[in-house]
């Protein structure tokens, strides 16, 4: 029987993890990776079909960070789950590092290289229908920012995906409002994004993408005949006050006293 985890501490674990190694890498993107903890969280935490000793296992579900920037998060997150050493996790954004800025499947663990933000749903697309032709019964879950959502390549997958029934497949929105150089909804017409992806054919579910209890009754949810789509409302560096909704944290990096108050905050200390 799987235990389950307490997903409000390994969230307040893993935004300090984040936060330090920022820090010490010098590495842009910290308030991008603290707005999707609690959904890697419960992915990992109690959603995903994976084997840490065996990740490239073929029956394993697949998840794609399509928002590449915040890989410090899927670090810090495989990290958790003894995918991949945590002694690894102080030589991110390092020379010769397996963990780089944005990830790559050389990587275990990482099933796409991704950053080039609208190519992580075309490519979750391919390996849902190759489950489909292989017979195989895995899902896939992609993981996308609500500023990729300004890529037309998004909406050719949504369209493609809708067409072929791809019912394996969820991708979820991190829905922070914010993109690099402002409101996301001040740079494109985002609204009203959950009726955009039910006007492509997807099953939607709209939620609060911090409310644990939310994602998982989503997460495990499985539409017959259609795609699932998770919009899930965020604040970009959730977690640490001084961070939350403020944009300058897109490119920011902490002090040595910005981490210490961080994990203050988070109680980690």
């Amino acid at each position: 029987m799987t235990t389950t985890p307490n997903f409000f501490t390994v969230s307040a674990q893993l935004r300090s993890q984040i936060v330090q190694m920022s820090h010490q890498a010098k590495a842009a993107h910290l308030a991008s990776a603290l707005s999707c903890v609690d959904i890697l969280t419960v992915l990992y935490g109690q959603v995903l079909n994976l084997d840490p000793s065996n990740p490239r296992h073929a029956d394993r579900d697949r998840f794609i960070l399509s928002k590449g920037h915040a890989a410090a998060a899927l670090y810090a997150t495989l990290a958790w789950k003894g995918i991949i050493s945590p002694e690894q996790l102080p030589t991110y954004g390092k020379q010769h590092s397996l963990l780089e800025e944005h990830p790559s499947p050389k990587l275990p663990g990482v099933e796409a290289a991704t950053g080039s933000l609208g190519h992580g749903l075309p490519i979750a697309n391919g390996m849902t229908l190759a489950a489909r032709i292989q017979n195989r019964s895995y899902r896939v879950f992609v993981l996308m920012s609500d500023g990729e959502c300004n890529e037309g390549s998004v909406w050719e997958a949504a369209m493609f995906a809708s067409a072929q029934k791809l019912d394996n497949l969820t991708a979820i929105v991190d829905f922070n409002k914010w993109q690099a150089t402002g409101r996301s909804q001040e740079v494109l017409q985002l609204d009203p994004l959950p009726d955009k992806w039910a006007s492509f054919g997807w099953e939607v579910t709209e939620l609060d993408g911090h409310d644990h209890g939310q994602l998982l009754a989503a997460l495990t949810q499985r539409p017959t005949g259609r795609p699932h789509a998770i919009i899930a409302h965020t604040i970009k560096g959730k977690g640490i006050s001084f961070m939350e909704d403020d944009n300058n944290w897109h490119y920011r990096v902490p002090t040595a006293q910005e981490v210490l108050d961080a994990k203050l905050e988070l109680g980690v200390i």
